[in-house]
């Protein structure tokens, strides 16, 4: 069959638009290198997700970076993020659930005592918080305590009620694994765990200070409630475990993960455990900055003041 139009060639197509076919062809080359170089991203955040089912999309360009320098990528955050979106990679807020502190009991409520506090060491501030893990036959209870310098987990324990057994098991943790430096403040919200007579007096006998919220502002604790928020969306402790044994074991994984694999934007990208033998301040990645979408949200609009993690 006849062709109704003449055949034009690409020199002359080119000129057309004000190129050369050169140029076309280097274009061209250009185009599949850059999807060569996105494909092997992908599988670079793929192999990442493995591991890290929820990690942010800055830590992801922070850990895969290396690796980008050693076959010569160049490929900027803003830039990554779209193409995380464009792939459906970025990570969705998930709903909050049921409160775990009950802060209305008659034992003593003691004073904030860390506003405004520097912290340039490890072992000078401990912040603890409860959060709740789903299983098939209910809710069991994890038990934290955070370095608030290095933002390493020092103690942890799943316990199957909200009795203070599991808030103190997590507090020898610390103690027996890192000692009592002098002048050492435990912070906490004011739930009855953290008030009664056996938490408080082994706060005072381990010559522990203590220090709680004052207007039950979440903000008040807000390295304790980050940390559990990053080990259920990150690692996977939103999830609903077959019984008390799976959670304890996912919860392992998690915290060991957490300490040793994931870069902190509040130590200067570095993990928990490097940050914690470090002194002297360290920088925090706390910056407003303005992301073409928020992988909290899955929309595109405007700025996000992203969270302190």
């Amino acid at each position: 069959m006849a062709h109704m139009y003449p055949l034009v060639s690409k020199g002359a197509l080119c000129g057309l638009f004000g190129f050369s076919r050169q140029a076309w062809y280097y274009n061209k080359k250009r185009q599949s290198g850059l999807q060569m170089q996105e494909v092997f991203i992908l599988s670079l955040v793929r192999e990442l997700r493995k591991e890290h089912k929820r990690m942010g999309a800055e830590k992801l360009h922070c850990l895969i970076t290396p690796t980008l320098q050693e076959h010569n990528i160049k490929y900027g955050r803003d830039k990554f993020y779209f193409l995380l979106r464009e792939h459906s990679l970025l990570v969705k807020q998930r709903r909050r659930g049921p409160k775990t502190t009950n802060s209305n009991h008659f034992y003593r409520k003691y004073p904030n005592l860390i506003r405004d506090i520097e912290l340039l060491s490890p072992g000078r501030l401990w912040v603890s918080d409860i959060t709740y893990i789903r299983t098939e036959k209910g809710f069991v209870y994890l038990s934290l305590v955070t370095d608030a310098y290095s933002k390493k987990i020092v103690g942890w324990c799943l316990w199957p009620d909200l009795t203070s057994e599991g808030a103190l098991n997590a507090l020898r943790m610390a103690v027996a694994g890192e000692g009592v430096k002098p002048g050492l403040i435990h912070h906490s919200d004011r739930g009855i765990q953290y008030c009664c007579n056996d938490y408080v007096n082994y706060l005072k006998g381990s010559k522990i200070n203590i220090s709680m919220t004052e207007n039950g502002d979440p903000y008040e604790n807000a390295i304790a409630e980050r940390i559990n928020g990053i080990l259920k969306d990150e690692y996977g402790l939103n999830e609903t475990f077959a019984d008390y044994h799976a959670a304890l074991e996912a919860t392992k994984v998690a915290v060991y993960k957490y300490n040793n694999k994931r870069p902190h934007r509040s130590v200067n990208m570095m993990f928990p455990v490097q940050a914690h033998g470090q002194s002297g301040p360290l920088k925090k990645h706390w910056k407003k900055r303005k992301y073409p979408v928020s992988e909290k949200t899955g929309n595109n609009s405007g700025s996000v003041l992203e969270k302190q993690e």
